[in-house]
């Protein structure tokens, strides 16, 4: 008597292999992460250790009494909401642009949020995950009223101020070249030498990121408003913060923090408003996001309050936005490409589910 087959006609071997595929796939999909090193080292410490700039205003600076404030600060504080349920457990590590890679890939910092852009060989070559972009912005020039130039094509022949080891080095050569303009870089280490070197007449302009530009201009010009900065950008620079290569589940963490702070604008979650939506609001959407709803956090090895946490930290994208950088800020900076993808900007959080 022939051997009959012990699967059903309808589950032949590929098709079996298909089932036990999708078995597996929904196994995958409902277990919790595992805390990666970097996340049980971040517990173990208790304390984030968080790579910033040596002081761009709006950005990361520290002020009169030493606390740092600024938009990759406070991704650094939303970060430890989540992960340490408290934004205070940081520790601000300040890296010049020679020392934030090195810092980073020592082990000297778990994150490195520090207008730092992301590039090709940076992401594919240096051991780094760039997580996603927290602003989009571009290289300008700053430049004395006095000399009466108004295009960055104006700057034929002229000096200009540039910090070594940055894209904004190279930018400018390649600038220079394009247009013909023989552009003389005047290179210095730091980032404070460079813009000091302008308003002591040794250049006749400044080039960094604009955001950086309107930093220096409002906090260290000797008279803001003897300086201009050009209508012309240069280059793409997408900012935002880098984790080690061969930690997944930190690089998510880090990644869907950020997310979850766009998600939040998205859906009109603010700091002063997350607690009370968590408790009444009936918007699917929100339950997830804020942890009433489906867990979510059991996939980034969090609880299911990790975001609500990071928002009541720092509030939602726009909330950071505007106390850093934007109209609440002395640097006033419009939104721009840093609009939510709804209202004609970049940002675009994937969906949390």
């Amino acid at each position: 008597m022939p051997l009959r087959s012990p699967l059903p006609p309808r589950l032949r071997p590929a098709a079996a292999v298909r089932v036990a595929a999708a078995a597996a796939l929904a196994l995958v999909f409902a277990a919790e992460a595992s805390a990666g090193p970097v996340l049980d080292a971040v517990r173990k410490r208790g304390q984030l250790l968080c790579g910033v700039s040596t002081g761009v205003a709006g950005f990361s600076a520290p002020d009169s009494k030493g606390r740092w404030h600024g938009l990759d600060v406070d991704v650094c504080r939303a970060v430890a909401a989540a992960v340490l349920r408290d934004p205070e457990k940081v520790r601000f590590v300040p890296l010049n642009a020679q020392q934030r890679f090195v810092g980073l890939q020592g082990g000297q910092v778990d994150l490195l949020s520090r207008n730092t852009s992301w590039t090709l060989s940076r992401d594919a070559s240096l051991g780094f995950h760039f997580t996603t972009v927290t602003y989009f912005d571009g290289q300008g020039f700053l430049v004395p009223r006095r000399f009466k130039v108004q295009r960055a094509t104006d700057l034929k022949g002229a000096q200009v101020c540039v910090q070594a080891g940055t894209t904004t080095e190279r930018n400018l050569a390649d600038f220079s070249r394009q247009h013909q303009l023989n552009i003389k870089p005047v290179v210095f280490e730091s980032y404070e030498a460079a813009f000091k070197a302008l308003f002591s007449g040794r250049c006749q302009a400044y080039t960094a990121d604009a955001s950086a530009l309107a930093s220096v201009r409002n906090r260290e010009a000797p008279k803001p408003d003897d300086y201009l900065i050009l209508p012309d950008l240069i280059s793409k620079e997408p900012l935002g913060p880098m984790v080690r290569r061969g930690d997944d589940e930190w690089t998510a963490i880090v990644k869907w923090t950020v997310f979850a702070l766009i998600e939040a604008e998205e859906l009109g979650i603010t700091r002063a408003k997350a607690a009370e939506l968590a408790a009444r609001s009936s918007d699917p959407a929100v339950q997830r996001l804020l942890g009433k709803g489906e867990d979510l956090g059991r996939h980034l090895g969090l609880d299911a309050q990790w975001a609500m946490r990071a928002i009541q930290a720092v509030g939602h994208y726009g909330e950071v936005f505007e106390r850093n950088v934007g109209g609440q800020s002395p640097l006033k900076l419009e939104r721009g490409l840093n609009r939510l993808w709804r209202d004609g900007g970049l940002l675009y959080p994937p969906p949390f589910r």
